[in-house]
């Protein structure tokens, strides 16, 4: 017997090649490198983009919400659950505008001309100077460095150890989502990386 997660899973395979991540508490669906759905145990949901939040959000899907401890990061992936039990073809439209949306994004954000650093998720332009003046003067150097080690550069230019908050967002920026939506072991992962270099 398929678990209700299984049969999203499924439904989503239709739509060409996919891989798969463990992400937000669920699993991240890719096609092409990129991420166009979070599927949960209990549910399913597509990202949003251009007209399409509007036409989710008028189909009565609801904002996916990502619940750790005290905080609640919403992100722009919309519930289709209830349209894939209810409407299959406009479901089948909307996931297809989904994925077209989000290759589209991520060919854009990945073009030479386009990648700086403060697009990167999580980042800004103070974290963009932060990272410049530590040395990883483009978006290249900060993938191929990888979190850890900007991480490391940034707090030995300061002198001091900064937040770890900042390992995540920059692990964060790497893998394309909200640093509160990296699981608890990839947080501790970096950070035991992190530590066995500066001890």
């Amino acid at each position: 017997m398929t678990s209700i997660k299984d049969d999203y899973l499924n439904y989503l395979y239709k739509f060409g090649r996919q891989e798969k991540r463990s992400m937000f508490g669920g699993t991240g669906i890719f096609i092409n490198c990129a991420m166009f759905a979070i599927v949960t145990p209990t549910s399913m949901y597509i990202r949003g983009g251009d007209s399409l939040d509007e036409e989710l959000a008028n189909s009565g899907c609801e904002k996916f919400r990502h619940v750790k401890k005290s905080k609640t990061a919403t992100v722009n992936y919309y519930e289709i659950k209830n349209l894939f039990l209810t409407d299959q073809s406009k479901c089948d439209r909307f996931v297809k505008a989904s994925i077209a949306f989000s290759c589209r994004d991520k060919s854009f954000k990945s073009s030479e001309s386009n990648r700086r650093l403060r697009d990167l998720p999580n980042m800004r332009l103070t974290l963009e100077r932060m990272v410049k003046k530590a040395g990883v003067l483009d978006v290249d150097t900060f993938f191929k460095v990888g979190a850890v080690n900007v991480f490391r550069r940034v707090c030995e230019h300061n002198g001091q150890e900064l937040d770890h908050k900042l390992l995540w967002i920059f692990a964060g920026a790497i893998h394309g989502g909200h640093w509160q939506l990296l699981s608890e072991d990839h947080k501790q992962q970096l950070l035991d990386e992190y530590h066995q270099q500066v001890h």
